[in-house]
């Protein structure tokens, strides 16, 4: 399956990754050869830049000067400059390839141990709180609010959307059985396989709002919403009386004013029906998110497996979550690539029935809940 998006102006099909091979052999016995390192700003054409480094030239040196005053400078001439750390960490996110793969190219030119510092350096600056807050930050403002919803309003026709939000799996390898706070066993999501769950909030634009990586595989939906510095904001926001905003999330979260889920199985031709086909069609938002997300920056996808610590994957996903936006944000288009696109977890659909009980017990947010989706279906729907 390809992801095809107009709004991200999809004008390329990039066919896999340029080929830059450090290593020939003339035989099997001969031994390596390490050619000249080259410099992809010169070496490689501004398409073939995009498709090994998901930015443009232009952009990755904004990255670079932005990046500067975290990062550390090399120490002597030979050392690694800050250029090609980010260029390597990039590389990394954008191909989730092996570590020894990616210091085998001639934009790297490095050994596997420096490729992990250039990626640890790279992600630890991008979650720099100045830099992460600069590029993904929930609205503060009526002003921001208002922008928001006008963009869901005008591509699904009902006013008050100001973000959809949903879970999605990153797969690592399994941590540390010592960790007495989060064991190994807590890893393992629902699908068998040891993995991260990722919260993510998005606007009509797939500009991600909001990003929390920090919690095991195993770990509900509507636990990390109830943890999450947004809803606290939201409920906030309603308790003031600014209740024309509200998120979309799937039934796996609690129904609230501030947080609409769908009806479970209502009955076709009614328009309880009509209301949730308007709600999956908004919703499906989140799912093209994760879906550009992880065809942009392939080491989030599920056969690549983030080979690091729980703490060191969640700074890589912020990392990619940082440069999808900075992708959006310049339209910069994605490669289709049809084998990846069949392995993208596009997120964590619950339409259990035995799952919206427990997240819907009877309390008096509930209640308000149901009246603010009661009157979304009687305004617009009836």
């Amino acid at each position: 399956m390809a992801f095809v998006d107009d709004d991200l102006e999809m004008y390329m099909q990039l066919n896999g990754i340029v080929n830059m091979e450090i290593v020939n052999f003339i035989d099997d016995n001969e031994p390596r050869r390490i050619l000249k390192q080259e410099d992809p700003f010169v070496e490689l054409s501004d398409r073939k830049f995009i498709g090994t480094y998901r930015l443009s030239k232009q952009l990755v040196e904004e990255l670079i000067d932005t990046l500067t005053p975290y990062m550390n400078s090399p120490m002597t001439s030979s050392g690694i400059t800050i250029k090609r750390k980010v260029l390597t960490a990039l590389r990394f996110f954008a191909s989730g390839s092996y570590q020894q793969d990616i210091g085998e190219h001639r934009g790297a030119a490095l050994s596997q141990p420096s490729v992990s510092r250039c990626i640890t350096e790279v992600a630890e600056a991008l979650n720099n709180p100045i830099i992460l807050n600069k590029y993904i930050h929930f609205p503060s403002t009526i002003e921001q609010l208002n922008i928001i919803r006008q963009g869901f309003y005008n591509k699904f026709g009902i006013p008050g959307v100001i973000g959809v939000i949903d879970g999605t799996h990153v797969a690592i390898v399994p941590p540390n059985t010592a960790d007495d706070v989060y064991p190994e066993h807590i890893y393992v999501n629902r699908k068998g396989y040891h993995s991260i769950n990722t919260q993510l909030i998005c606007d009509s634009d797939l500009m991600i709002l909001n990003v929390c990586a920090k919690f095991p595989g195993s770990t509900h939906d509507s636990h990390i919403w109830r943890l999450s510095p947004v809803e606290g904001p939201m409920k906030h926001l309603h308790a003031i009386g600014q209740t024309s905003y509200f998120l979309l999330g799937d039934s796996g979260y609690p129904l609230r004013q501030w947080l609409l889920t769908p009806l479970y199985q209502p009955q076709p031709n009614t328009p309880e029906a009509n209301y949730n086909k308007w709600f999956c069609r908004t919703r499906s938002i989140i799912e093209r998110c994760n879906g550009v997300l992880k065809m942009r920056f392939r080491c989030l996808l599920k056969h690549r497996v983030l080979h690091y610590s729980p703490e060191k994957a969640a700074i890589i996903i912020n990392s990619c979550t940082i440069l999808h936006n900075i992708s959006i944000s310049n339209k910069i288009p994605i490669i289709r690539n049809i084998e990846d696109s069949t392995d993208i977890d596009l997120g964590n659909i619950d339409n259990d029935p035995e799952v919206e009980q427990i997240v819907n017990r009877i309390n008096p947010e509930l209640t308000a809940g149901k009246r603010m989706q009661q009157t979304i279906i009687d305004l617009y729907f009836k």
